[in-house]
This record gives structure tokens, sequence and C-alpha cells, in this order.
């Protein structure tokens, strides 16, 4: 995803110290190339950015409604997310580092943009499935679910049960 100028905080006039911003994210965000896990939201984003005089850490918090489409009948949806990411940066460092929680920023960066990172969470926060809630996905989707429904035991198979009798035998 592209980084977008609102979430790029300059931290050269920071004093060290514990510092808070909110970003809200709405349909101008979500309808942007790259997000397209998102249909729509309203995402609040609080970020704490705590400056030492080697490293900025990032804690960010992500909570809102968000609409994603429903894996089993891709209809819209909403889902409320909710998400914690932390994100240290290390400054002033020429060397990189290999380690997702950890970027190395070079002497010449006066601000870090956030929009990469808050991706991250909102991504992150999904889960792995988003499914509507029993009774809620389009009747006309779960009415052709049905009919391709197999229901049937499946039969064991019986090798299982002589491996169980030759396990139950004492030597």
């Amino acid at each position: 995803m592209e980084p977008l100028k609102e979430h790029t905080i300059p931290f050269t006039g920071l004093k060290d110290g514990s510092h808070a911003f909110r970003f809200h994210l709405d349909s101008a965000y979500f309808s942007l190339e790259g997000t397209e896990d998102f249909e729509d939201g309203t995402v609040t984003v609080d970020v704490e950015l705590e400056k030492t005089p080697t490293m900025i850490i990032a804690s960010i918090h992500v909570e809102g409604p968000v609409i994603v489409r429903c894996d089993r009948c891709d209809v819209p949806m909403e889902h409320h997310l909710q998400g914690d990411q932390r994100q240290i940066f290390q400054l002033n460092s020429e060397e990189s580092v290999d380690d997702d929680e950890l970027v190395a920023l070079p002497p010449h960066v006066h601000s870090v943009n956030l929009t990469h990172y808050i991706y991250e969470c909102l991504r992150l926060s999904l889960p792995v499935r988003h499914v509507h809630p029993p009774g809620q996905c389009d009747p006309e989707v779960e009415a052709t679910l049905e009919k391709l429904a197999v229901d049937h035991e499946p039969i064991p198979d019986p090798r299982w049960e002589a491996l169980k009798t030759l396990k139950n035998q004492r030597p």
C-alpha cells in the first residue's frame, strides 16, 4: 500500500517521552488500491509513540467496523475489528535489521510513515474466515449449498479396528 502523507509523523521536533496520535479511516482509505480485503469501514486508529534518543516505539490500536465479503455467500458483511500492534524504529542506524518488529531508520530520516503498519494491524485483526452468523447468509446461496451437501457418516476403515486389538493385547 502506498504511504499516505496524513499518516506521516515527524519525530525530530518531538521531545523524548510519550506522544498520542489519532487517525480516522473511512471510505477514502478503504477505496485505495491495496486494500482489496476491505470494502469499506470507519476505523479509529490510536497511536502511542514512545520516543527515546535511540528508538521510537509505536503502539498501534485499531477499532471499528469494516465491510468484508462473506467467505460462504460472497455478500458484504460488517465485522467489528479490534487489534493491537507494536512497531519499533531504531534511530540513526546504518545497518539493516532482519526483524519484523524492528525497522532501522538511517540518520537522514526525520519522519516515519505508519500507513503500512496500520494496514498490517487491520489485516492481522481480521479472522482467517469471515462468515455471517448462522441464518444470515444469502438465502439463495444457502439453498444451493444445502442441495449440494453430502450427509453420510464415513465408514470406518476396518484396519483401525485390527490395530486397536493389537494395541490392547498384552505381551
